[in-house]
């Protein structure tokens, strides 16, 4: 009986125990650092004064990566009003843009826009491409702040692509897109002596390949030869063999220049020859 009552005491005291609060606090909030903002939100209802720490959200802002020029008073209610943008943005591009301008967030200029969907990947690319669409100058302004010097241009496409590319319909978007990526990626790649044309040329070479590589629905592959010949036909002069070779062998091992959100299922092998 008294082995009993000794078991239930120390169990009690077990219970009694908070593994976070009986930590320093600089381990207490590295522990719940991890945690995601819905997950923080949940621990307050236990650990309220821990998880209302200024230090945890603001990390939670810079995984959003919005950056702010301003001082910050509260980096939770900063981050609250970022993901509530966000899910107005994820249901339509110009409500969530008008969001996050009437909260103060960024101003309305192509410049602080760009700047915005550059830092961050929590937007919905579907609804970035449509926003994008509408809005040449943000667009412009938003390649030209990528940097692809020494990047090989398949790693360079995947790169815009996955960011600004996604649906299956993109009309002239696509088009224009591709012009302005081959434009930046000819200023920061001027030793490699190609010319923007033939870089778009190539590039959109390139995703036709991606996607007659992918699709199930093709059963006669492209080849190696094959596409080195298209794309010396599309050019229109001679071009490094061996250069495309790479780029060939680039898309058959590394997949996909546009992402699995971003596919072009509507683009033929015909608009290439």
């Amino acid at each position: 009986m008294g082995q009993y009552n000794t078991r239930n005491k120390v169990e009690e005291g077990l219970e009694s125990i908070d593994p976070i609060r009986e930590l320093p606090l600089e381990l207490s909030l590295a522990v719940l650092s991890h945690l995601d903002a819905t997950d923080l939100c949940l621990a307050g209802c236990v650990w309220n004064d821990l998880a209302c720490d200024e230090i945890l959200w603001m990390g939670l802002c810079k995984n959003w990566g919005y950056q702010s020029p301003k001082k910050i008073q509260s980096y939770r209610k900063l981050y609250l009003t970022l993901d509530e943008g966000c899910l107005t943005f994820c249901a339509d591009a110009e409500k969530g843009m008008e969001y996050f301008f009437n909260k103060g967030l960024i101003k309305d200029n192509p410049e602080d826009i760009a700047n915005f969907f550059n830092h961050t990947n929590k937007l919905s690319s579907q609804q970035m491409c449509y926003y994008l669409d509408k809005r040449g100058d943000v667009l412009d302004h938003l390649i030209g702040l990528q940097n692809f010097k020494g990047e090989s241009l398949p790693n360079a496409l995947r790169k815009v692509l996955s960011r600004t590319l996604a649906g299956d319909n993109h009309g002239n978007y696509l088009h224009v897109l591709l012009d302005k990526f081959s434009r930046r990626f000819f200023e920061c790649n001027q030793n490699l002596n190609l010319t923007p044309d033939t870089i778009y040329i190539v590039s959109f070479s390139l995703i036709i390949l991606s996607v007659d590589l992918s699709s199930p629905h093709i059963k006669n592959k492209m080849s190696k030869r094959e596409f080195i010949r298209n794309v010396r036909r599309a050019v229109g002069h001679r071009i490094d063999d061996d250069w495309c070779g790479h780029l060939y062998d680039d898309v058959y091992l590394s997949g996909h220049i546009a992402s699995n959100r971003g596919r072009c299922r509507n683009i033929s092998r015909t608009e290439n020859h």
